[in-house]
């Protein structure tokens, strides 16, 4: 019985750093797109919703980290 506190614990890290890791890779996705479009004159003001989508990812994905952290 004492097993599984540890095992919950477990489990919420593993899946805190899963979703930071899984918010990286959606702002690296933001991040390429944003270049894509940066490349058009014309669609310049997409490039920078593209550039905030993928700042706001990266502030999620080091919250969830961060969260992954504390739990230890």
């Amino acid at each position: 019985m004492i097993a599984m506190p540890r095992l919950w614990r477990a489990l919420r890290q593993l899946f805190h750093q899963m979703t930071g890791m899984l918010f990286f890779c959606l702002a690296a996705f933001g991040a390429f797109a944003a270049l894509g479009q940066w490349r058009n004159p014309a669609a310049r003001w997409v490039a920078w919703l593209g550039i905030g989508y993928a700042l706001l990812m990266v502030g999620f994905g080091v919250a969830a980290l961060r969260d992954a952290h504390r739990l230890r």
